[in-house]
């Protein structure tokens, strides 16, 4: 699959005292990835709860190589790289120009509301049918 991109700016309040992105916003910003990318496909993340569906993250990594600083233009590219009928399962790089700031990824269970796990070739068949178009792949950007 190809990468999906979403450019940010990073804010003053997403620093540290060090003057550095503080490294929770990097999930956050995985979480962006995500969602804009889901929208593209063609389905946001509005109509997935309203039909009672929940996406939690189960495992994440993060692999820190260079900070990002205030004012800095950074891209965030995502992919999902496997899925079932439970899981999904994305990979992540965010960059600063051609340079690797953050790499990693996130598993995540599709569950509704009381929390137990749901079939989404069940619950959302027109998001399963998008899945199944995608060419899964494990290049870098």
């Amino acid at each position: 699959m190809e990468w999906f991109k979403h450019e940010l700016r990073v804010r003053y309040q997403e620093t540290d005292q060090m003057g550095v992105v503080y490294h929770a916003n990097y999930l956050n910003w995985f979480e962006i990835g995500r969602t804009e990318m889901i929208r593209q496909l063609g389905m946001d993340y509005r109509t997935l709860e309203e039909k009672g569906l929940l996406l939690p993250v189960i495992e994440a990594e993060l692999k820190f190589r260079q900070p990002a600083r205030y004012d800095d233009e950074i891209t965030l590219y995502t992919r999902i790289v496997d899925y079932t009928n439970l899981r999904l399962q994305f990979i992540n790089e965010i960059r600063r120009g051609n340079d690797l700031l953050v790499s990693g990824g996130t598993k995540h269970l599709w569950v509704g509301r009381d929390w137990k796990p749901k079939r989404i070739d069940r619950e959302a068949p027109e998001l399963y049918a998008l899945l199944q178009n995608i060419k899964f792949t494990n290049q870098e950007a």
